[in-house]
């Protein structure tokens, strides 16, 4: 068994597993809507990972009709939005082991805030 993303295989067999013409895969490609690799011949291998992209790719624009454009953008949004959720799940995890670490309860914690004040002093003229 390969590795998800381990780019294995060619643009024939991609096209016959998805049921495309390859020319659509190159179109893809030609709107870096995917990146497959390379072989040293420059022979195009796509991973697992690419063949469901590609899945993703023909949902869009085969079942809800979104242009090649739309599907950039949806793409786009969807990876700021799995970027997004793995730092929220990094957080989460930040703070829950900050929380069970500390040795100070958090109620009985004191947060000290400072605060800068500004003072102006005026003559008073009508004393002197």
């Amino acid at each position: 068994m390969h590795h998800y993303d381990e780019p294995v295989y060619m643009i024939s067999i991609v096209a016959k597993i998805l049921d495309i013409h390859p020319q659509t895969l190159r179109q893809y490609e030609r709107e870096n809507l995917i990146s497959p690799s390379r072989s040293d011949g420059r022979i195009r291998l796509y991973s697992q990972r690419d063949i469901e992209k590609i899945k993703t790719i023909l949902r869009l624009t085969r079942e809800l009709g979104v242009n090649l454009a739309g599907v950039d953008v949806v793409m786009r949004l969807k990876d700021k939005m799995e970027a997004m959720e793995q730092e929220m799940a990094e957080m989460r995890m930040e703070l829950s082991r900050l929380r069970n670490s500390s040795t100070v309860p958090p109620e009985k914690s004191l947060v000290a805030k400072r605060s800068i004040y500004e003072m102006v002093i005026f003559e008073d003229d009508i004393l002197k």
